[in-house]
């Protein structure tokens, strides 16, 4: 079965981006290549929390997430060579849309005084990431079984060459920016 938003966007918003004259070959018109969730933990706080975080980025994403290992040993953080220091997940073709639907249409708007996501995470090359302060936001997790909030950084990846074109492709898709561009 195909994610709605990935029909709005094979339906709707490839034509309307190709409308605007930008992009002569439909293969030319932005899209979502993946997106990338990640939690940050920190080794000395336990193991315990590590797979905390695990459990519950299985829980939003309904993949496994993948260790993050330490590159190098950093004394003053007590940080040694190949110790844990969190998991990421990166999300491709369904996943991807089912994932940015319940973003954008469930936990976003859960966020107390939400006003809109930053419009100035965009790094250049059309790429937009933003931060998540606590993973409660999400439907799938239960309030009462949360240990601790733990945030999350969520990248997505767009084949826009800039950020206005970029911003245009997740704007059709339903982001609520603050508007302040």
């Amino acid at each position: 079965m195909i994610p709605r938003l990935q029909e709005k966007y094979q339906g709707e918003i490839r034509t309307k981006l190709q409308g605007l004259d930008k992009y002569e070959n439909i293969h030319q018109v932005p899209k979502i290549e993946k997106i990338i969730l990640h939690m940050g933990v920190s080794p000395q706080l336990g193991k315990d929390v590590l797979e905390d975080a695990i459990k519950d980025m299985t829980t939003i994403t309904g993949r496994k997430p993948v260790l993050n290992k330490a590159k190098v040993s950093v004394a003053n953080f007590k940080l040694r060579q190949g110790m844990n220091t969190g998991c990421r997940v990166t999300l491709r073709r369904q996943g991807m849309y089912e994932f940015l639907d319940r973003l954008v249409a469930a936990a976003l708007p859960r966020i107390r005084d939400f006003r809109g996501v930053n419009s100035k995470g965009f790094d250049g090359r059309g790429n937009y990431s933003l931060g998540v302060d606590d993973q409660s936001i999400f439907p799938e997790i239960d309030v009462d079984k949360v240990k601790r909030t733990q945030g999350m950084d969520i990248t997505i990846v767009t084949s826009a060459t800039n950020d206005d074109d970029a911003y245009e492709l997740l704007k059709e898709f339903g982001m609520p920016f603050d508007g302040k561009r």
